[in-house]
């Protein structure tokens, strides 16, 4: 078989092969640099399958246990790596069940391109065996989708596929393929995207942008910044550091900008947001320029948007223009990559030194503290909570670990308390909030990033939404590391029932199986602990592990999380308890 040769500026100079387009499929993936694909094969999608066969030796093909664990898969591999994550699936219910992990990489701007078969074009439109209207069910939570059903087509829409996805601010593409153009041949030739036509990707500042903002930051009395993921996916982790060491500014972040900063720098104030840390969230109402940076401005963040930062200036630093006066209305917004635009308005800010407005983040902490954190990390009561085990894994790992968390309580004690000197070691579901995200996403995580810790936080619900997974693991041996946080309950929404509902326990008790010997069923071994004495053990036995890891911590079952802010409420009316 012909080896495609380096691309050249004119297509017309290029070698050409004759190949069926399911092979063109192949080419195309290997040309954009993909090596490793999540998916699960049906009839639609097999003459690509057949072609994959012949590749094993230049394309790692996991075969996931359901469709959704391959997009969540494919989520982690772009979340650690900043590479496009792939997954594959049949038509029909193969397609269908890729939607969840689109909409949640969507609106957590993952970059990720997913691949359907699709009945013969012939057939479109007659209600064939396992045809649904991917494209369409797929429209409002992908980025940018397409049907390809010519031969002819294939190079041109995989190569705008990926350069879509990760282009400007990232997010899934579908790209769904009938069978007669996966047998059918073309004369193939590869050139890779470099823009679409009315696709700006990245904005340029508007004029002035950047000396506003850099006024209204010099003459700032009490700065604050909060930074989210564009500071991560921009790669633009050196320029927040050396911005905010330069101007002097508390900083704090959203739980997908976490890790974007050292957890320990002295600037970094803490979390914003729903569960977040109580002084960032109480001193968002008293800041005189509110500095936001690579962040969209959610409802969890914001709370109230009647009374959010009404005294403050407000100044936004977004790639996308969509975003910006979408929630908030702000008074500068520079637009463009947050590593270009930090590295811009450098020059233009002056050397500062809000020793007294940072001393107010700090005498907020000290409360939170001796009110919450010391009793969460180190708790004088009898049963196990899940702040300390978090402490404990933060010991063992040196801080060095990627976390992987699934969604509920687990999800912000993790965000709360774990520490981190990299970044993109903080990966779990934002917007979306999907349960079930956890595992799968953490085995597409540790295959991306092998040479580092790769750490699932997950609680009973969730784990058990895509427990299948545990498959995958035990066939490929992935190195990772499951912690399942077990309360008995739906914890987050069992705290919301008995604060806001009279305590109503309404279908949110969980009769569970034997975890332990789940795991021990998948040849992975495992560890179950219901006492304090022998957490610290067990979890440096786990991080020893040179294999997968199974660990099950037996918690409090009204384990609340706080601070909290209520729903609706103000970012002022954060509740300690």
């Amino acid at each position: 078989m012909e080896t495609l040769k380096a691309q050249k500026k004119d297509s017309k100079d290029q070698k050409t092969i004759r190949i069926t387009g399911a092979e063109a499929i192949i080419h195309c993936l290997l040309a954009e640099g993909v090596d490793l694909i999540y998916g699960y094969p049906g009839g639609a999608i097999m003459p690509v399958y057949d072609e994959l066969y012949k590749f094993q030796d230049r394309l790692t093909h996991i075969l996931t246990r359901h469709e959704q664990g391959a997009t969540h898969a494919a989520q982690g591999y772009a979340r650690v790596t900043g590479r496009v994550g792939v997954a594959m699936a049949t038509s029909g219910p193969g397609a269908t069940n890729l939607v969840t992990g689109l909409a949640d990489a969507q609106i957590d701007s993952t970059p990720m391109v997913c691949i359907t078969g699709q009945v013969t074009r012939s057939l479109l439109g007659s209600d064939a065996f396992q045809e649904t209207d991917i494209v369409g069910i797929s429209t409002p939570v992908t980025k940018w989708n397409y049907q390809i059903t010519r031969v002819e087509e294939i190079p041109e829409i995989l190569a705008k596929a990926f350069y879509i996805a990760r282009s400007g601010r990232p997010g899934p593409v579908l790209v769904d393929i009938t069978k007669n153009a996966q047998f059918d041949e073309l004369d193939f030739v590869y050139e890779k995207c470099t823009k679409v036509r009315s696709y700006k990707p990245v904005p340029k500042p508007e004029a002035g942008s950047l000396e506003k903002a850099a006024e209204l930051i010099n003459s700032a009395k009490k700065p604050f910044i909060v930074f989210g993921q564009g500071v991560i996916l921009g790669e633009a982790e050196a320029e927040l550091k050396a911005f905010v060491e330069k101007t002097g500014i508390p900083a704090a972040w959203t739980i997908l900008g976490l890790s974007a900063m050292d957890t320990d720098h002295p600037l970094n104030v803490g979390m914003v947001g729903m569960h977040g840390n109580y002084g960032p969230n109480l001193l968002t109402n008293e800041c005189d320029v509110l500095i936001a940076i690579g962040m969209r401005f959610d409802d969890r963040v914001t709370g109230n948007l009647d009374t959010y930062a009404k005294q403050a200036k407000i100044i936004h630093f977004e790639i996308d223009p969509a975003e910006v006066n979408k929630n908030v209305k702000v008074d500068v917004a520079v637009l463009g990559n947050s590593k270009e635009t930090l590295s811009d308005i450098l020059p233009l800010v002056k050397e500062n030194d809000h020793k007294d407005w940072k001393a107010e983040f700090d005498k907020m902490y000290q409360i939170e503290f001796d009110t919450l954190i010391k009793n969460d990390i180190h708790p004088t009561k009898e049963g196990l909570t899940m702040g300390e085990v978090i402490e404990q894994i933060n010991i063992a790992s040196e801080q060095k670990a990627v976390i992987v968390s699934d969604v509920g309580q687990h999800q912000m004690i993790a965000c709360r308390y774990a520490k981190f000197k990299q970044s993109k070691s903080n990966i779990t579901s934002g917007g979306l909030g999907t349960m079930g995200f956890g595992l799968p996403a953490a085995i597409g995580a540790k295959m991306g990033a092998m040479d580092r810790e790769v750490v699932a936080i997950i609680g009973d619900g969730g784990y058990q939404m895509t427990i299948q997974e545990l498959g995958v693991i035990f066939q490929h041996n992935v190195p990772v590391k499951i912690v399942v946080l077990n309360n008995d309950h739906l914890g987050m929404v069992r705290q919301w029932q008995e604060l806001f509902f009279d305590r109503r326990y309404a279908s949110t008790v969980m009769t569970n199986p034997d975890f332990v010997k789940i795991a021990e069923g998948y040849h992975i071994k495992s560890r179950r602990v219901t006492e304090r004495g022998d957490l610290q053990d067990a979890v440096e036995e786990m991080m020893a592990s040179k294999d997968p890891y199974f660990l099950e911590v037996k918690v409090e079952k009204e384990d609340n999380v706080f601070p909290m802010i209520p729903s609706g409420a103000s970012v002022s009316d954060i509740r300690l308890k």
